[in-house]
């Protein structure tokens, strides 16, 4: 499992792009985990599944709405990664109104999930392989703080929990 000091798998996240720009065509667009983390700091947060009850209604928009406070605590960017293709992570940010605010980043395949060891299974519910929820402080590639939950809790990946380890 990742752990605090280690480097990100290398790894590709799909993000939908609504409107075209900065080398990013409309639909999904391909982001290299590696280069796009290169230089820059990174609230990741990841949880189990796109338009879920706690996702939806306590996750994304504590970090939607603690967007100013993040970046003006040095955050450069704050990434929403789950176990979903980009059209859904597309869809879901539409409906959460997080552009410009949030990168919802699909890990369809659970790729990015499975190389950091924090998968959650949730088969038995009808879901498959997810990824556990869990917040991470990212410092040039490099997992500065990690945050993961006890199975069904929300408790320490919030964007609180996140803003006052950014500020530390």
């Amino acid at each position: 499992m990742i752990k605090v000091g280690d480097t990100l798998p290398a790894a590709t996240l799909m993000e939908y792009v609504e409107v075209e720009g900065n080398g990013c065509s409309i639909g999904p667009n391909p982001v290299d985990v590696s280069k796009a983390t290169a230089g820059k700091t990174i609230a990741l947060f990841a949880l189990p599944g796109a338009f879920t009850p706690t996702c939806s209604a306590k996750h994304v928009p504590g970090y939607v709405a603690g967007f100013d406070a993040l970046t003006a605590s040095g955050v450069d960017e704050i990434w929403c990664v789950s176990v979903n293709d980009a059209f859904v992570m597309g869809a879901w940010a539409r409906d959460l109104k997080s552009a410009g605010k949030v990168r919802m980043l699909g890990d369809g395949d659970a790729a990015f999930t499975k190389a950091t060891g924090l998968t959650l299974d949730l088969t038995g519910r009808g879901m498959g392989l997810r990824s556990n929820r869990y917040s991470m402080l990212v410092k040039d590639g490099k997992v500065a703080t990690l945050n993961i939950e006890a199975p069904g809790k929300f408790e320490v990946s919030d964007a609180a929990t996140m803003l006052a380890q950014a500020k530390g």
